[in-house]
């Protein structure tokens, strides 16, 4: 390819025309400048292109510069067009930039051969979009909406426009330190809006008086004006932050961009699990005095289940909670599960399914981990309620039918009342509204789940019979969650072993059913 330096200089005529070779001056060494001119490989549309650069101070510089540029050319083999057009690309880019450097010749074959970019060097925000491509993918819709909430919130505002190759522990170690104090302007406003709400109460009872109500419109609009209620990124949801990030970065050592990661150093502080805790009377009581449950993780004695199970055995969607609370499954697996999945004659179902929501939108997927498709042995009474359930499913398709309203084929065992998916928010609705009518102490439908491991400990199992039924990954796990509720179930069930045994009398209130140590000489020894 035709290529060349020469002088040129930057005088104008009088009527303000360059006047380039015809200057007179550049007759003397001395009179302007030297530049490279380097025609390239077309552009893949076919357009013709040239490198050109001034500036230089002698012919010498000029002809270094200009062989570099075309050892850029040599890289690719000659036949290899597509490689010729994007090393073309990058030197038009930089003639573009009359101040950015020549590229390097070894990071740019180095690049070539490993097919990465070779226009711009990689920032965090450019590995972040590649990233999120290749998963977008290969990853179910739900985990990738997870990693674009991180991404979107977190990462990106701190990272994105740092140069890849340069990101250090310390930059990541900055996004959580931003993260925490973000987190103290969070707690600071959610304080501040609910004094403002005591502030716009009127606690005396019936209508207050003009003066009152003028107050409590001012104080209304104040709190209008202020930022709504928001949460705090939690230990659980930082850890979550940092695996994000950690493989994206891991992808990027794949990929030979880089080679460290820096997110795998930098420290934050544990996400401990809640424990379970069981709904004891005591916990009833307190809970009913203050609106406070002791930990997020609650779970129901068999008593306050069996009496949820007996309001709930009325309704339609009565076999999912059934199973739900005796076998463990999670709500995406309960209306996920297919009939053709379920062998009652052998007393077994298959865990192959779950419908999660992506937005408001159910979609149907792979259960949450790949230990979670299991088979699971359910009970004969269990099988005796899903006769029933498919009993009435069926009852309901013919009614439908008969009628000419439409029914969905979808083979699922828990349906809308027209056989399409259920909505996962329809089960959770449902449980919670009749928990509400009985009364009973608050659980979420998740916890359902949890109250599988206490029957498991009520039939005498353990951490590892645990940890089967729930189809979890590790038994550490199964005892971040359970080790408590485990220990405090096992105290109850030894006071009520304890209490079978029917006595007269309490015999830890009555002293006289005890000899004294001591005896008091009686008549036969008086002297």
């Amino acid at each position: 390819m035709k290529g060349s330096t020469y002088r040129r200089c930057y005088c104008r005529d009088a009527n303000g025309k360059a006047l380039g070779k015809a200057c007179p001056q550049l007759s003397s060494r001395r009179h302007g400048v030297w530049a490279v001119r380097q025609e390239l490989p077309a552009r893949a549309d076919g357009g013709r292109r040239s490198f050109s650069r001034s500036g230089y101070d002698s012919a010498k510089d000029a002809q270094a510069a200009l062989d570099k540029v075309r050892a850029l050319l040599d890289l690719p083999d000659g036949d290899d067009t597509e490689a010729l057009t994007l090393v073309g690309d990058l030197l038009e880019d930089v003639s573009k930039n009359k101040k950015a450097p020549l590229p390097d010749l070894q990071e740019t074959r180095r690049r070539l051969v490993r097919g990465q970019k070779l226009t711009a060097t990689m920032t965090v925000g450019d590995l972040l979009d590649e990233w999120l491509d290749v998963k977008r993918k290969a990853r179910k819709k739900t985990t990738v909406n997870g990693y674009e909430s991180h991404v979107r919130c977190h990462i990106r505002p701190a990272l994105a426009d740092l140069r890849l190759d340069r990101l250090g522990v310390g930059h990541v170690q900055q996004m959580f330190d931003g993260i925490d104090e973000a987190n103290e302007a969070v707690a600071a406003e959610n304080q501040a809006r609910r004094e403002q709400v005591e502030r716009c109460r009127w606690a005396k009872g019936g209508r207050p008086p003009a003066k009152e109500r003028a107050r409590l419109d001012a104080e209304r609009e104040k709190l209008a004006a202020m930022p709504g209620y928001r949460r705090v990124t939690g230990p659980a949801s930082k850890q979550a932050i940092r695996r994000t990030l950690r493989t994206a970065l891991n992808f990027a050592i794949g990929r030979e961009y880089i080679t460290f990661n820096p997110a795998a150093f930098v420290e934050l502080a544990p996400a401990k699990r809640p424990p379970g805790l069981l709904w004891t009377d005591e916990r009833v009581a307190r809970w009913r005095e203050t609106g406070e449950k002791p930990s997020p993780v609650m779970v129901w004695t068999p008593a306050q289940l069996g009496q949820f199970l007996d309001a709930a055995e009325g309704d339609r969607l009565y076999a999912a909670f059934h199973l739900i609370a005796y076998h463990g499954l999670r709500r995406n697996e309960a209306v996920g599960q297919d009939w053709e999945n379920v062998s009652l004659p052998a007393k077994q179902l298959l865990v192959a399914k779950g419908i999660t929501v992506d937005g408001w939108t159910p979609v149907e997927g792979a259960p949450k981990t790949d230990g979670s498709m299991d088979t699971v042995h359910i009970d004969s009474g269990t099988v005796a309620v899903l006769l029933a359930h498919r009993e009435r499913q069926l009852t309901e398709r013919a009614e439908r039918l008969e009628r000419g309203l439409p029914w969905a084929e979808t083979g699922k065992v828990f349906t809308a009342e027209d056989g399409e998916w259920l909505h996962p928010a329809v089960l959770s609705e449902t449980f919670q509204a009749i928990v509400a009518d009985e009364d009973l102490p608050p659980i979420n439908l998740r916890d359902l789940r949890h109250g599988a491991a206490a029957l498991i400990k009520a039939a005498g199992g353990d951490l590892h019979d645990a940890k089967v039924k729930l189809r979890h990954s590790t038994i550490t796990l199964t005892s971040d969650t359970y080790m408590t509720l485990f220990r405090e179930y096992e105290e109850e069930l030894t006071e009520k072993a304890a209490a079978v045994v029917p006595r007269a009398r309490k015999a830890a209130a009555d002293t006289s059913a005890h000899a004294p140590f001591t005896q008091e000489p009686g008549d036969d020894d008086a002297p």
